[in-house]
């Protein structure tokens, strides 16, 4: 690389899922590279041409996001640069436009974010590119909490053993790359896609404030399974898209709340059995249970997905997801249990549609999550876990105020009678299990 080129080139800042400018990793790595750094984030059309539907929440959010940062880059007197397309055309167009030195961005743990990433990095190696990436997302990534033989865990009370055990003051300490904002590259304001120029329109949800309340944290161990109350953080979506860095997530959880550090583990948890283990996305994690015969009824998987089941509990969860893009973590489980053990139905079928209504969906949490309902993930559920949606619904929302507010009609003959019998769909899911795993 020529010492002219160097002198006269500029480094890429690349925004994935780290929507902010204060305390990003790979931002403040760039900003400290010497060279003046432009912003940028692409509207991946491989991403956005594989959603159903054109009210998507995310990408609204995903939108105002872009407005927010855009906005924070102008008044330090930069501009974020916005691109729609699919990323390696964007990358040779930029790269014939532009003259890029170093690109900078934060991993991503996901099967297609790698695959891109190694299709990029043959692009910037050909053209003499250095490309630097940044641990952001999380607080332990690939191989740092690790067995003692190097092999990653699989079971999650050790992993979380051995994360507590290597956790120092330094990693929950902030970058401080909002301090660094005069390395940007001057520039003013840049037009960005409009949501209809992409074939979107917004969504009419709501969406969680981008704050951890330390009140909530402190009542979470006694709360946190409670659906009809705010128990829970509700900062799942913000952690995602990283408008909230899961460094001052850290700190508040060692402030307020070990339950709620332990669920920030389980998220560590899942992202590296992704990592590892990215065939877990399509497959059973426990290859075995890839032998079970699923029904897969059609009109049963419609009910649930409608929530008309007919077990309050369960419907009461599907209609809060498909009004508000949101459903509480204990009611996760239990329709997810629902589906695959009292129907038979696959769990990808119930992650997909979790995946499709999500706000916060993270496809690491969300098929660890499914894979555990399912009894085939790592440290799933056992397969003879039957959760009863009765006495779930007895112990969680006794006094039925959840299941009011989501199934004003349950109790008055127009609720619909159970879909299956609890009992019977327990005695056909272990004959089925068994069956097929003794094969």
């Amino acid at each position: 690389m020529s010492t002219e080129h160097h002198e006269t080139g500029i480094a890429i800042f690349w925004h994935r899922r780290d929507f902010r400018i204060r305390d990003n990793a790979g931002l403040f790595k760039a900003l400290q590279c010497g060279l003046p750094v432009l912003p940028l984030f692409i509207f991946d059309k491989n991403i956005l041409e594989k959603l159903e539907d054109d009210d998507d929440a995310r990408v609204s959010f995903l939108h105002r996001e872009v407005e927010k940062l855009s906005e924070e880059y102008r008044q330090a007197g930069s501009s974020l640069r916005v691109e729609y397309g699919r990323p390696l055309e964007v990358w040779q167009r930029l790269i014939d436009e532009l003259p890029i030195n170093a690109v900078f961005t934060n991993r991503d743990y996901e099967p297609y974010a790698r695959e891109r990433e190694d299709l990029l990095t043959k692009l910037f190696n050909e053209k003499g590119i250095d490309f630097k990436g940044a641990k952001d997302h999380v607080i332990f990534e690939k191989n740092e909490v690790v067995k003692d033989d190097g092999l990653p865990y699989t079971v999650f009370t050790p992993y979380m053993n051995k994360w507590k055990r290597t956790l120092q003051p330094v990693h929950s300490q902030s970058y401080s790359s909002e301090n660094l904002t005069g390395k940007l590259l001057p520039s003013k304001a840049l037009p960005f896609p409009s949501l209809a120029s992409m074939g979107f329109r917004s969504t009419k949800l709501e969406f969680p404030p981008c704050r951890i309340d330390s009140s909530v944290l402190d009542t979470y161990h006694a709360k946190r399974d409670i659906p009809s109350i705010r128990g829970t953080s509700r900062i799942s979506l913000h952690l995602r898209f990283g408008t909230i860095s899961i460094r001052e997530a850290l700190r508040e959880a060692q402030q307020h709340s070990e339950k709620w550090l332990n669920e920030l583990i389980w998220r560590d948890f899942y992202q590296m059995i992704m990592f590892h283990y990215p065939q877990s996305a399509q497959r059973a994690f426990k290859p075995a249970y890839d032998a079970i015969p699923w029904r897969n009824d059609p009109d049963e998987f419609t009910a649930w997905c409608e929530g008309r089941t007919g077990y309050p509990i369960v419907d009461a969860g599907m209609r809060e997801l498909n009004t508000t893009g949101f459903m509480h973590n204990r009611v996760r489980m239990i329709t997810a249990s629902f589906l695959t053990k009292h129907l038979l139905i696959d769990w990808r079928w119930g992650e997909r549609y979790f995946a499709r209504k999500l706000l916060d969906f993270d496809l690491a949490s969300n098929v660890g999550g499914w894979q555990w309902a399912a009894s085939s993930g790592c440290d799933a559920a056992p397969y003879f876990r039957v959760f009863n949606p009765q006495s779930q619904q007895e112990k969680f929302d006794p006094n039925y105020l959840y299941i009011k507010t989501w199934v004003p009609e349950f109790g008055t003959e127009l609720y619909p009678a159970p879909i299956v019998e609890h009992k019977f769909a327990r005695e056909r899911v272990l004959q089925k299990y068994k069956a097929a795993l003794s094969e």
